[in-house]
């Protein structure tokens, strides 16, 4: 038992050492930590009340690819307006009105898109979308790829040790699932004693 404890206490020191350095390093960054990532892709369901219109923003890196496409699911005539405003201020995808449609800009100058989907033509009917955005920027995926590739062996190992943390809190988990059962039983026993001896 006494091991058993020692190796959760490690366990648990262990796991908020790593969580407080990432949130050390986190917080250091400049900006968010998406901002940073090869690839960010949302897929978000957004119902458009009538008569309304409404605009998301993605940030996008220079020299990334932005992608954005919507389609109405249901209300009304089935059909909304869809404008994407680059960040310079320009509409690079003029209002349609059309069940679904889609902008791509393959090499962005950056900045932040406005997306905008419009309900305004519709004066009773409200819409629910579905909206997709993409940011994919091509060279920091190569760039990872060649960091995974030299870095197997450190890989290779960080999956042992994780295994064995997976492993440790699983035990930790199942000695609290059986604590738990006791003390359930211990607390049913107290009732049926309680009402044995109120009888």
């Amino acid at each position: 038992m006494a091991q058993r404890t020692w190796h959760t206490f490690f366990v648990l020191i262990l796991i908020f050492t790593i969580l407080s350095i990432v949130g050390d390093v986190l917080s250091t960054s400049p900006g968010p930590w998406y901002e940073n990532l090869p690839a960010v892709t949302m897929d978000y369901k957004v119902h458009i009340d009538a008569g309304k219109e409404d605009c998301y923003f993605q940030y996008v890196q220079p020299g990334a690819t932005f992608y954005a496409s919507y389609q109405v699911l249901k209300g009304g005539d089935g059909m909304c307006g869809f404008a994407v405003r680059h960040p310079n201020g320009q509409i690079v995808h003029p209002y349609e009105w059309r069940q679904s449609a889609e902008y791509a800009d393959q090499t962005s100058s950056g900045g932040y898109y406005a997306v905008c989907i419009d309900n305004q033509f519709s004066r009773f009917a409200g819409k629910l979308v579905n909206l997709y955005l993409s940011v994919i920027r091509y060279d920091m995926w190569e760039k990872y790829a060649k960091e995974v590739e030299e870095l197997d062996m450190n890989i290779k190992n960080f999956t042992h040790s994780i295994q064995f943390v997976e492993h440790n809190i699983n035990e930790i988990l199942q000695y609290q699932y059986h604590s738990r059962a006791r003390e359930s039983r211990d607390y049913n026993l107290l009732q049926d004693n309680n009402a044995y001896v109120l009888r």
